[in-house]
Formats: structure tokens, sequence, C-alpha cells
């Protein structure tokens, strides 16, 4: 079931052949019908529509995909495969849902709300160090469990929204 959207929000429906990274740093309501070949980074809500055939690894909150993919996803929200989806790559997201009709060929990793060092390193593509020296520096939100540091993937991602 999708989420109503309410009458007033916008929708960026692209229905083209593109190719190259697209990043959008403020939340969108993004939906892809065309060709899409190389990197999608989105916050707020994606859906590859059911005629889209897309090549690409993408990262997002909200991922609903309809259509034909190939590549990595992670959703730090939500990922949902509709019936008509086709997903060929490893998909990341705390909630899945995939319908009856679906496919989806690849591994899937289910995000805890922690999170250690190496899984954060993975998860923001920064090195360890950095993210110590943020640790250090009271900078990051961070739990202490004896000699493990825990990060809640909530917290960090709110963290990074006020810095960008």
């Amino acid at each position: 079931m999708m989420a109503k959207r309410r009458m007033d929000e916008k929708v960026l429906d692209v229905d083209a052949a593109m190719q190259g990274s697209l990043v959008f740093s403020d939340p969108v309501n993004l939906r892809i019908n065309g060709k899409f070949e190389g990197n999608l980074t989105t916050k707020g809500n994606l859906i590859i529509g059911s005629s889209a055939e897309v090549k690409a690894d993408i990262i997002g909150e909200a991922v609903t995909v309809a259509g034909n993919v190939k590549g990595n996803i992670r959703a730090s929200e939500i990922l949902r495969l509709v019936s008509t989806a086709q997903v060929v790559g490893d998909i990341q997201a705390p909630k899945l849902s995939i319908e009856e009709g679906a496919v989806f060929n690849g591994k899937s990793r289910m995000l805890e709300s922690q999170i250690s060092l190496s899984e954060l390193s993975d998860y923001l593509s920064i090195e360890e160090g950095k993210i110590m020296e943020w640790v250090d520096g009271g900078k990051i939100p961070v739990e202490k469990e004896g000699n493990k540091l825990l990060f809640d993937r909530k917290q960090v991602e709110e963290w990074i929204a006020t810095r960008t």
C-alpha cells in the first residue's frame, strides 16, 4: 500500500533516458519511469515505475520498486518491491515489503537501529578514523557498551542532516 501524499506535495516525474549520477540532498518525491543508468541518491520518496529500466546503485529513504532494477539498493526507512518489480542486486533496509509476484535475486540485509563503528563506516562511506575523530570530539551521537561503540542510525542521520 502506497503512503498517501498531500495534494500540495510536488512529484518530480522523470520519463526519459538518463545516464550519470543524480543526487538529491533535500527530500523529494521522485518517480523514474524511463531508463536510468549510473548512481541515484535521494532523500524522501523514490518510486521506480513499472516501465522503468534502471541500472544503478540506489541510496534512498523510502524506495518503492515496480520496474526493473539491476544494482544494489539501500533504503534507510523502507524498501517496497511491488508485484511487477524485478530486482537483481543486493538490498539493505530496516523494513522490507515484497509483494507476491515480485522477482528478487540477490542478498538482503535488514538494517539494525544500532550499528557498530565498522557498519557506520560502510554505511557513510567514511573511514573509521574520521568517525573516531568525531567521537573523541563529542561531535557525533554515540553510546558506549563496555569497549564497544554503538551508533543509533536515526540519531546519526539527524546529526548529518544538521551538518549539510
